[in-house]
This record gives C-alpha cells, structure tokens and sequence, in this order.
C-alpha cells in the first residue's frame, strides 16, 4: 500500500510499505480521508517534539472496514467508520470509570511512532476504537470526528451554562470546532478572538461575533460583543500571550480552559488568577463517550459544519500542504488528504 512517510523533518513523501492485517480484535480500515492536524504539521517541522522521522502520522480520518480479525462482532465490512485514535488499556480506574484519555497505558494513534497510521491507503486499528457513522452522511465529514470531539471535550472542562458569556482565542481548526461545540452545548452569546482577517470570516460564518485582538482595546471589544466580560474562555491556542488575555478580559472567578498547545510551558500573572479567583483549567483529548456522542452529532451534518474543510488535496499534494502549513503560507482550517483520489463533488 502507499502511505505517508516522514523520512525527516521537513521531509515527507509517499512511499510503499506493507499492506496492513487485522489481527484479534482488529479491523483493516480502507481510509476515504484523514486531516491534516496542528499537531501533524507542527511535527512535519519539528516543533512539537511529537512526531518522529520514519512515522506515518494521521489521526482524523474516515474510511470503510475493509477486513475483519477474530473475535470482531457487530461490525460489518464495506460499513462507514471513524477510528477514536486513543487506545487504552480498559482496565485501569481510569477507563473503568469512563476517561479513557486519562489511562496511563494509552497510546494514541498517529502519536506513537511505531505504529503505521491514518495516512495511509489502509490502516490497521482495533475494533473497540471504531465507531460506525450513518451511511447518508457526506463521507468525508467523518475526518473531523476528532477535532470536533476535542473541541466538545474543551468547552465541557468549562462547565458551561446557557447564560455565559464566552469567549474562545484562536480561530484556527480547534477553534472554528470550539464555536460548533458552544453552539451544541446551548451557549448564546459568544465570541472569537483572532489575528487573521481570513479565519475570523469564516467563525462570522459560524456564528461567532469576532474581534481582531491587534484593533485596539480588547477589554473593552470583548465586552461590547458579549455584554460583558467572559464568564468561561476556552483558549485554542495555547501561548504565553493568549492565557495572559484570557486572565486580562475574563470576569471575576471565569474559567478558563486551555486546549491549545502552542507552548510547552507558560508564563502567568499568577494574582490575575489567584486574587480574581479565576480557574485555569486543562484539557487534552476526549472520553470514548464523548468520542461517540460527537459522530452521532457529525453525522446529522450540523449547520456550518461542511465550512470547516477549506483544502483536499490526494497523494500527489499531501507533501506540499504540509509543508506550506508549516512555513505559515496557507492558513486553510482544515485540508484533508484523499489517499485513493478527490470525490467527485469536491474535485468538480
């Protein structure tokens, strides 16, 4: 099969590798298309110290069962799946209780290295970890799954109630996906703070009142839009600068939740969160239920949800995307790659 390498950072190309074979419990998913993620792309240039020379990455991605191993029921071959890409071990206290992204033994596909990933013609994934889609849904939809469902994760962290006013940081994947996963989640008044005349565009689209942070005061712009200063943040991005506009803009005892991973370590004005009683709130990844409430909720193709993918590209482009991603001269949302070609409707 083809398939995706990172020969080196800076350096990715198609190469032929060996076709996959489900084992016990496996099942050889035959992939539509995968997303280019962040994380992806960050590791392409080796920023993120997350992905390593010799791996086929990819995390997001929709395709149909092609085989299945022993011991595999209730899923049928040729039927429309996602792939949930954190693997946990089940037994632990934490996956007994329901937060499998917390289990110590995960290993999340597309992450470790050693194991052949989602950009790949087939990929090889455990049957528990696929999650059957409606088959009247666009297809391609089901690559965003996962940023979806991180996004649902984030804005849950946040405990939010209908009557917050929110703001999110960062108008890129996750958080174009964060202003869905608000709207889902029953919250009315909202708001995106971004730096890109282009994505803020497409978050007006979505719904989201924005705000270019570099346009003047941002307390004062953030609290026109929402009527006030935010009670919950989700921030998106991930950066010394943008916890500390987080703590600068939000209200008294806000929270505020950090999803992006811009940066492995942060600055803080530590009394702006201590003396306002502000919480800091982590988040990283997705339950496998909440995993599965979000296909069920991409595949009712909610409104604005097809906005989201601003790129296709088949093997021939994969190399090129990732590397203009990268060096910042494409700031699509979200590109997916066709390993077996374009769709029709999206090459038309």
């Amino acid at each position: 099969m083809r398939a995706l390498v990172l020969r080196d950072f800076y350096d990715i190309a198609v190469e032929e590798r060996p076709d996959p074979v489900a084992g016990p419990e496996q099942v050889v998913v035959e992939v539509i298309a995968t997303g280019i993620c962040g994380s992806d792309f960050h590791g392409y240039s080796g920023e993120n110290g997350r992905r390593h020379p010799g791996q086929i990455m990819g995390h997001e991605t929709v395709g149909r069962i092609r085989e299945l191993g022993t011991d595999v029921a209730e899923l049928t071959v040729g039927q429309l799946v996602t792939v949930n890409p954190v693997m946990s071990c089940g037994v632990c206290p934490a996956c007994v209780s329901g937060q499998e992204h917390w289990c110590s033994r995960r290993v999340v596909l597309g992450v470790a290295p050693e194991i052949p990933a989602a950009f790949a013609d087939r990929v090889a994934v455990p049957a528990a970890n696929v999650v059957p889609l409606p088959e009247d849904m666009p297809e391609e939809l089901g690559a965003l799954v996962e940023p979806m469902a991180v996004s649902y994760h984030a804005v849950r962290r946040g405990k939010p109630v209908p009557d917050d006013r929110t703001l999110v940081i960062g108008g890129g994947p996750i958080g174009q996906a964060c202003v869905l996963a608000a709207q889902r989640l029953g919250i009315g008044a909202l708001a995106l703070s971004e730096v890109s005349a282009s994505r803020r565009e497409l978050c007006s689209r979505l719904g989201a009142a924005v705000i270019d942070p570099a346009g003047g005061d941002l307390v004062d712009a953030v609290a026109n839009e929402l009527g006030g200063p935010p009670t919950l943040v989700v921030d998106a991005v991930g950066i010394s600068r943008t916890v500390g506009d987080a703590l600068t803009v939000s209200s008294l005892g806000a929270r505020i939740v950090v999803v992006g991973m811009g940066s492995p370590q942060l600055d803080l004005a530590a009394y702006a969160l201590s003396t306002a009683e502000r919480s800091l709130i982590g988040s990283f990844a997705y339950s496998a239920a909440e995993f599965a409430d979000t296909a069920e909720w991409v595949g009712t193709v909610p409104e604005g949800i097809q906005t989201l993918i601003e790129g296709r590209v088949g093997w021939e482009g994969a190399p090129q995307s990732f590397d203009d991603l990268a060096r910042g001269r494409s700031t699509a949302s979200k590109i997916l790659v066709f390993p077996h070609g374009l769709p029709h409707q999206a090459s038309a």
